[in-house]
């Protein structure tokens, strides 16, 4: 019963959330199996312990036969051995159980939004995505613990129930009759816990949503003095989540209270009625002491019978969620017509941006963003009418425009991994890609195992990018474990890492944000020199404002209100645009300052 934590988790159930829950089941019904029947052999071997002591009571206490005594007690020591045993063998299925659920339910849901790829931010907010891999994930699977004790718990339920037949019918009746009146009263409250789980569970998904967006504008909010206004607003969405968990836990206290409380009563009442019983004559001493012990061995599968509908209440909920966004599609590739066959134009005609082939272009404007949406429009990222030569681009099949384009966003993801795999070469031999070992080299063991030509293309794109003294920085080179999106890296260095990645891709047309903002003017003059010329002859377009790439640049357009509104070099520019002059001349004194400090001229 291994669980593989890399297997196919196969298509997942989306009809609904109880779908969802018996599809989990199924795809482990085996082990599923396994924790049912040793959670039901263990509970009614719970019971078997008041049976056997009733026995000794009669044929060997009353009586003072001390060998059938001493059988009858080693028959409950041999039963408490192999219930421990099952009750260890229980707990470890039911825990593989509930991983198999976790880790099912995160590849389906990685999987999912890796398919939707760019779409995703615009069907789902980033505070869904995260509640449903830090909350519901851990919901589901302990949900599926109604697998396991939950069919022990009917199991034995009705087995305790025909033990109590045997002495008496009317005891039995009411044993049989408690459990459905604990679903009488406790259930309106697992309908109610639904309602108010759902609630909450939205509530938590917006919170959670402005805590990224508030963390990723801090600095910005900050600036334009709307920090307080976003802090406020944060505050108060944290009062209604936290006044909706107090009333999913008044329900959920309630459930519990009811839980104790009503099997304790039932206990009363059933001793009550066989100490009456017995005072009659009615059943023996034994006899009632197995009636006590059975009252008291139903507590088990009471309280888990109750566990199970406060799981299964929360655990459906969250399998909802995630069903919801298994449900998103992608938009559908409508691309009839074939790309075309050589390097073409690239035209945006809502800012008037034509891309030449085998041309370095640049986009100069005082608003980053209207930059950036023209990229995303080139790259096919938002629905536009450029086009690629003389073929609309949205109607050329998606492979092929993500097969020779490339957009290089500058806050694309890195992930966590060696240097040599988070720029994009993969090792060979033993530790090849997919070895999550590679992660941890030693300095013993920290030389990757990378192909000649391999190595070479990345040696190479790492000078282009400027990037070789990160290299040497690194304690282990490119076997140099890197934290999820870089974080042990400063940001020039992501910055330089992202821009080798999208060189070693070497797409025909790489389309790039401000890939040098974060950079000092001495690195940012080197990067500008080799970009031109590993990119020579090959359409690149570079959305900046810094003179030193502007410089380096065969052809700029300079955007007004995310149109352009004058097309030249560089030089011509500064000397007819008044605009373009005012726009890199921040840039440029600030370039030329940081130049100086290095010790060289400004360029």
């Amino acid at each position: 019963m291994r669980i593989d934590a890399y297997e196919d988790p196969g298509p997942p159930e989306r009809r609904g959330g109880w779908w969802y829950l018996a599809w989990l089941v199924r795809r482990q019904w085996p082990r599923c199996l396994a924790g049912a029947v040793f959670a039901s052999v263990w509970m009614v071997l719970l019971a078997a312990t008041p049976y056997l002591m009733a026995r000794a009571v009669d044929h060997g206490l009353e009586p003072g036969d001390l060998g059938a005594l001493a059988g009858w007690t080693g028959a409950m020591v041999a039963v408490g051995g192999i219930n421990a045993w099952l009750g260890v063998l229980r707990h470890r299925t039911m825990t593989k159980v509930r991983m198999d659920a976790n880790f099912r339910t995160v590849k389906v849901v990685v999987g999912h939004a890796t398919r939707l790829g760019a779409a995703l931010r615009s069907q789902v907010g980033t505070g869904e995505v995260v509640t449903i891999g830090v909350g519901d994930v851990q919901t589901i699977s302990a949900s599926l613990t109604a697998v396991g004790p939950g069919v022990g718990a009917v199991v034995a339920y009705a087995v305790v129930g025909g033990l109590m037949v045997s002495v008496s019918v009317r005891l039995a009746l009411v044993v049989l009759l408690g459990v459905p009146l604990l679903a009488l009263v406790i259930g309106p409250l697992m309908g109610r816990l639904q309602g108010r789980e759902t609630e909450y569970r939205e509530r938590q998904s917006v919170l959670t949503a402005r805590i990224g967006d508030l963390a990723g504008g801090l600095r910005v909010l900050n600036g334009l003095g709307g920090k307080g206004l976003v802090a406020d607003a944060f505050r108060g969405d944290s009062g209604r989540l936290r006044e909706q968990g107090y009333r999913v836990g008044a329900v959920t206290s309630w459930i519990q209270a009811l839980g104790v409380g009503l099997p304790m009563l039932f206990l009363a009442l059933v001793t009550w009625l066989g100490a009456r019983l017995a005072a009659q004559g009615r059943i023996s001493v034994g006899e009632l002491v197995s009636v006590y012990g059975y009252v008291v061995a139903l507590g088990w599968p009471v309280a888990f019978l109750i566990e199970m509908g406060h799981q299964l209440s929360r655990g459906v909920v969250a399998a909802r969620r995630v069903v919801a966004f298994l449900r998103l599609e992608p938009p559908r590739d409508e691309g009839t017509r074939e790309a075309p066959a050589e390097p073409a134009v690239l035209h945006d005609p809502a800012s008037g941006v034509r891309v030449l082939p085998g041309r370095l272009t640049a986009l100069a404007t005082s608003h980053p963003s209207d930059a950036t949406e023209i990229l995303d429009r080139l790259g096919r990222y938002i629905p536009s009418d450029a086009t690629w030569g003389d073929v609309p681009l949205a109607e050329i099949p998606l492979a092929q425009v993500r097969a020779r384009i490339l957009v290089a966003a500058p806050e694309a993801d890195l992930f966590a991994g060696p240097l040599h795999e988070v720029v994009g070469a993969q090792e060979t031999g033993p530790r090849g890609a997919g070895n999550r070992a590679t992660s941890h080299h030693t300095p013993a063991d920290a030389e990757p195992r990378i192909r000649a030509d391999e190595l070479a293309l990345l040696t190479q794109a790492l000078h282009s990018a400027a990037a070789e003294d990160i290299v040497r920085a690194l304690p282990d080179g490119l076997g140099t474990p890197i934290e999820a999106q870089a974080r042990n890296l400063s940001g020039g260095q992501r910055q330089r890492i992202r821009l080798a990645r999208a060189l070693l891709t070497d797409p025909e047309i790489l389309l790039a944000a401000e890939p040098t903002s974060a950079l000092d003017a001495h690195t940012e003059a080197t990067v500008a020199d080799r970009l031109r010329a590993a990119r020579k002859d090959r359409t690149t377009v570079l959305a900046a404002t810094s003179p030193l790439l502007l410089d380096r640049a065969d052809v700029v357009h300079h955007l007004v209100d995310g149109k352009v509104a004058a097309t030249g070099t560089h030089r011509e520019l500064l000397d007819t645009e008044p605009g373009y002059r005012a726009l890199v001349a921040r840039d440029g004194e600030a370039a030329a300052e940081e130049a100086a400090a290095e010790g060289e001229p400004a360029r």
